[in-house]
């Protein structure tokens, strides 16, 4: 079969071909390029598998290629990596990374995350591949160059849009029990179908993805979310059971109650569809995972109320109070992008609230001042969140929250009130009032900041220098 390649990927490959040949070794080009090179996927990585000694193999290669690049190698894990410059630019993007290993077969102990290796021929090296449309193989070596090795009719599965293991699903996933994952995540990215009894073994078998390290278990989720339509990812991970192991704080979400005839939407399903929303207008991951997140609460603040129905009163406060455990919980950085996802938790509701009231400037400075730089995002999410089958509703709620983006300009054009701060300063009271650092110093600070926010003063520096001296006043602090 043809396979489209770049003139760059075929001199690259060449020269792969002629290192191994200088070794007298055979080797072969493996997994997702071959598998991206036939959807007409673009692609930075190649995989090769030699019969022999990958780091040896990628050293001789390196000597082929112009400036001769540095080769990072593993010797515990017989692997070896170079990066090449595809277009002599400086962007990151024009790399190829390629990376060389020995051909392996592993086996798993039942409870062992870590595989036994030894040696092995290309055939146990497709053997041990997760799936079909990754377990074909091109050749490098010179009696047949370029031809397309494919055991487990991948090729076909590419065609039919198939996810399959390429031996015993149940022996591919014991092996590796994150195999699972990427089995859902594969078919999230390349929208195909997973094979029935694929998609069952998962079902049956998947307790065993606790075995599976935090970090890699995040790295797949991460990706899921990072597709066109993650509810595609996160729905088979719900119906397979995969999620309530990994994440039950979002299986939480699953289900709706009635009680005397009243009830409320499904939370779980309503959540994915605030993602697909969401990925329609940003790739930022961490604003996806606020979507993800933005009602996760919902489950420990449900109350059913007579006479009213099914509320949720202060979800989004205790779901931002949640966000650090999950990202503790699912490996996920605990730094400002953590503070990020519980900011636009905690705020997701504030632009919608104002639709349902007249607006006051001081509730839009509240607003404006409390999402700072981050309020074009929070408006995304907003927007996101938008979802009813009642079209009529969702295009009053749109009419709505498009008047209070408006406003939010308007009082931004006139107050320049994001990531703003009071004219007058902790240090400036301090030095008024002769105050060392203190609680007053604190109470008037915050006074001033509020009277701002609620328009009693102007921004300006003679007002909240006045409103300084009568706030002192009146905790009874004198100017010494």
């Amino acid at each position: 079969m043809y396979i489209p390649l770049t003139n760059s990927e075929k001199i690259i490959l060449e020269k792969i071909a002629a290192a191994a040949n200088k070794l007298q070794i055979d080797a072969y080009v493996v997994g997702g390029f071959v598998r991206d090179k036939i959807l007409g996927r673009n692609t930075k990585d190649i995989d090769v598998v030699c019969i022999g000694d990958g780091i040896a193999l990628a050293h001789e290669s390196a000597l082929l290629f112009d400036n001769t690049p540095h080769v990072n190698f593993f010797k515990n894990f017989g692997t070896a990596q170079i990066k090449i410059n595809d277009d002599h630019s400086k962007s990151e993007d024009a790399f190829i990374e390629i990376e060389f290993v020995g051909a392996r077969k592993e086996s798993y102990q039942f409870e062992s995350r870590n595989p036994v290796v030894e040696a092995g021929t290309l055939e146990d090296d497709q053997n041990r591949r997760d799936f079909t449309i990754n377990a074909m193989a091109i050749s490098l070596n010179q009696n047949n160059f370029g031809d397309l090795i494919d055991p487990f009719q991948g090729i076909a599965d590419l065609q039919n849009k198939i996810i399959k293991t390429p031996l015993q699903p149940e022996a591919t996933f014991s092996d590796d029990p994150l195999r699972m994952m990427r089995a859902i995540r594969f078919a999230a990215q390349l929208n195909f179908e997973i094979e029935a009894n694929t998609l069952s073994a998962i079902s049956s078998m998947a307790k065993r993805i606790k075995i599976v390290s935090g970090e890699r278990i995040a790295e797949e989720l991460n990706k899921i979310l990072l597709t066109q339509k993650p509810s595609v990812g996160f729905d088979l991970l719900y119906k397979t059971g995969l999620l309530q192991i990994i994440f039950p704080q979002m299986t939480a979400l699953a289900g709706a109650e009635y009680i005397d005839g009243k009830g409320h939407k499904d939370n779980f399903y309503h959540t994915l569809q605030v993602v697909d929303n969401i990925c329609q207008t940003t790739n930022d991951l961490w604003l996806r995972w606020a979507a993800v997140l933005h009602d996760i609460a919902k489950p420990a603040t449900k109350k059913f109320e007579e006479g009213h129905g099914w509320t949720f009163h202060g979800h989004e406060v205790v779901g931002g109070r949640m966000v650090p455990k999950i990202f503790t919980q699912l490996k996920l950085p605990q730094n400002e992008k953590m503070r990020f996802v519980r900011k636009m938790v905690e705020l997701h509701l504030r632009p919608i609230s104002l639709t349902k009231e007249d607006i006051t400037d001081s509730a839009i400075r509240r607003l404006i001042f409390d999402a700072g730089d981050d309020l074009e995002s929070l408006f995304l999410l907003c927007q996101a969140d938008i979802t009813s089958k009642n079209k009529e509703k969702v295009k009053r709620f749109q009419a709505n929250f498009e008047m209070v983006k408006e406003r939010c300009a308007e009082v931004e054009a006139s107050d320049h009130i994001r990531n703003w701060q009071p004219p007058v300063t902790g240090e400036m009271i301090m030095s008024h009032f002769n105050l060392p650092p203190g609680r007053n110093v604190g109470i008037i600070k915050n006074a001033i900041r509020e009277a701002i926010l609620d328009g009693i003063i102007p921004n300006e520096y003679e007002a909240a220098m006045a409103f300084m001296i009568e706030k002192g006043r009146e905790l009874g602090v004198e100017v010494r």
